[in-house]
């Protein structure tokens, strides 16, 4: 009975160690997984703001440029004045 008692502790014990091993390996493939995917978030987040900003540069001179052109406009229409007296 010793015999059988012995058997059963080692192949528990070695089952046991098999699981904590797979366990291990599998919890370090997700950790190397969700690192990768962190990185390529971070990368396309860093892409998304720089877009954002170059548009916010945009959108804050675009006043500035119809204010322009409303001034080359009246510039236009008094030189047409000007030239048809």
């Amino acid at each position: 009975m010793s015999d059988t008692i012995a058997t059963a502790l080692i192949t528990g014990g070695l089952s046991l160690v098999g699981v904590v091993l797979s366990n291990l390996f599998t919890f370090r493939q997700t950790e190397a997984k969700l690192e990768r995917n962190q990185a390529v978030t971070e990368t396309r987040l860093d892409a998304l703001t720089q877009e954002v900003r170059r548009h916010n540069n945009f959108a804050a001179r675009m006043p500035v440029v119809e204010e322009q052109i409303k001034v080359i406009n009246h510039r236009i229409s008094d030189l047409e004045r000007v030239q048809s007296e």
